[in-house]
């Protein structure tokens, strides 16, 4: 029995309770951690096995959404600022920018871009979307060293250090990464009350997937 199959039979109680159902969490791999689990993330996991990764608990991750969708609705669109500097982010930061009316920077983070108001390329943000504490790692610090909270998407191999709000799930996988900024970006509106309760964006979450020729590039 597959590890998928396994977990939906496992928390049959859940399914319906979830922002989406537990098979489309599973197809696009957000709960699929690494080989390595931190002391901060081992209250995320679900399981873990000899010879495979952690696995997330998919429970765990709707509900951090959930909370930190909540969170960063607190704030204006403009004043929250969404971060990748891993290539498979790049089109989830930029269509939950679109969709939320948020800012977002790809690619390398330059260094001021929240502490030095002297830059072109300054952002006044009051919130910090980080798709990988690992990687963000410049952004997080800067925000911190500024006083601005820290949302961050963090796999099991994740640090927390300066993470105000830890969102766990697979933040290395194209699909993983869509379906979840897809979500964020959903349930922020539903916040704000853009979106009814229980409304959707005119999307689905294929369209915040970075496409492999993109990403490579």
């Amino acid at each position: 029995m597959s590890v998928q199959k396994r977990y939906v039979d496992e928390a049959p109680k859940i399914v319906s309770e979830l922002l989406v159902p537990a098979e489309l969490y599973l197809e696009a791999g957000v709960h699929i951690g690494t080989y390595v689990c931190t002391k901060y993330m081992k209250r995320f996991v679900y399981k873990s096995r000899p010879d495979g990764p952690y696995i997330i608990d998919i429970r765990k991750i709707d509900e951090r959404l959930r909370i930190a969708a909540k969170f960063i609705a607190s704030f204006e669109p403009r004043s929250i600022l969404a971060v990748s500097s891993r290539p498979y982010g790049f089109t989830p930061v930029q269509k939950f920018a679109e969709f939320v009316g948020a800012r977002h920077a790809i690619g390398r983070f330059i260094p001021g871009t929240i502490t030095n108001p002297y830059l072109d390329i300054y952002v006044d943000a009051e919130v910090l979307l980080a798709s990988d504490p690992r990687v963000d790692e410049q952004a997080i610090e800067e925000a911190s060293k500024v006083g601005i909270p820290v949302v961050a998407i963090a796999s099991t191999d994740a640090k927390l250090n300066n993470v105000d709000l830890a969102i766990p799930g697979n933040n290395k996988g194209r699909k993983s990464l869509a379906l979840i900024y897809w979500l964020l970006a959903r349930q922020v509106l539903r916040e704000k009350g853009v979106l009814q309760a229980d409304g959707n964006l005119p999307v689905s979450y294929e369209t915040f997937e970075t496409k492999v020729a993109a990403a490579e590039r």
